[in-house]
């Protein structure tokens, strides 16, 4: 299995609401703002094939279905479709993928399902040959939002999903589409439901697996948010997912699984630490990954 980082449309959003609850002398510290106080994000997927003999997608990004004036309003940084393109370096279409795996709905993780924005059409599904897999619990958010996010979800979107015949939901560790290979962790703290995909490693000693890749999705967007007591705005229950988090980074420390970063603009990959003073920190960081094994 070779594993590639996808590059999707990129963001520039507000530092103060990506680290609510830190300082701005802090955050800048870590992501230097421009004149409007935005922070320049990635929306990065990761494509591994083949993973239970199918090439699987994790993520979309945002892509390119907003409106010039929502483009605007949400620092959506390129016109285009990026992630198609991105596919394309890698050898791929959208067309060839076989499973997506979606954390959660938010536009900034889905989006990029949705064909280019045109003047005039309604949005349309991408990937005609995929499989959708998405958290069954957070299905049920998705499709009754709370008026606190109800602007993060696409409203066309689940219909779209569940129009194609191809939507698997998920409440277990697997999924019928991906077996064994992939075991997926809940997070309630940002939005109800997220689904964190871990592609397995090798067994350890323990019986669990070891040495494997976990997609962190919002609950850890990047390398400023290991430190456990950083949060965003846009989480539903900070306390909560602070302890969440910890119990989520002990535990793949513990296994040596690598963290994926989908909105680091500089990291795709990291392996955890933690310091001398006991807080988690990474190591071995790497920028993008091309083609790359996932013992390497």
């Amino acid at each position: 299995m070779k594993l590639w980082s996808i590059l999707g449309n990129s963001q520039r959003l507000d530092g103060g609401a990506m680290f609510g609850n830190a300082p701005r002398a802090m955050w800048a510290q870590w992501s230097p703002p421009d004149d409007a106080n935005r922070i320049d994000l990635a929306c990065r997927a990761l494509l591994a094939s083949p993973l239970n003999g199918k090439t699987v997608l994790f993520e979309t990004g945002i892509g390119a279905f907003f409106e010039p004036k929502l483009r605007e309003r949400y620092g959506v940084v390129e016109e285009r479709h990026v992630l198609l393109d991105s596919l394309a370096e890698a050898g791929f279409s959208h067309e060839d993928v076989d499973v997506v795996v979606l954390s959660h709905l938010h536009f900034d993780h889905a989006g990029g399902l949705l064909a280019p924005w045109r003047e005039g059409h309604a949005p349309g599904l991408l990937f005609p040959n995929a499989t959708f897999v998405v958290g069954a619990e957070h299905w049920q958010r998705a499709l009754n939002p709370h008026p606190r996010d109800r602007a993060s979800f696409i409203p066309e979107l689940t219909g779209l999903l569940e129009a194609s015949g191809r939507l698997e939901l998920v409440s277990g560790e697997h999924c019928a589409a991906l077996g064994d290979s992939v075991r997926f962790h809940f997070s309630q703290g940002h939005t109800p439901g997220l689904m964190l995909a871990e592609i397995c490693g090798a067994p350890g000693a323990d019986g669990r697996p070891h040495g494997g890749l976990v997609f962190c999705a919002d609950l850890v967007p990047g390398r400023p948010w290991v430190h456990v007591p950083i949060t965003m705005g846009y989480d539903r229950f900070p306390e909560m997912l602070v302890d969440e988090k910890r119990a989520f980074l002990e535990d793949k420390l513990a296994r040596n699984v690598h963290l994926y970063f989908t909105h680091d603009p500089g990291c795709a990959l990291a392996q955890l630490a933690k310091d001398a003073k006991g807080k988690f920190t990474t190591t071995h960081e790497v920028a993008a990954l091309a083609a790359r094994p996932l013992a390497a």
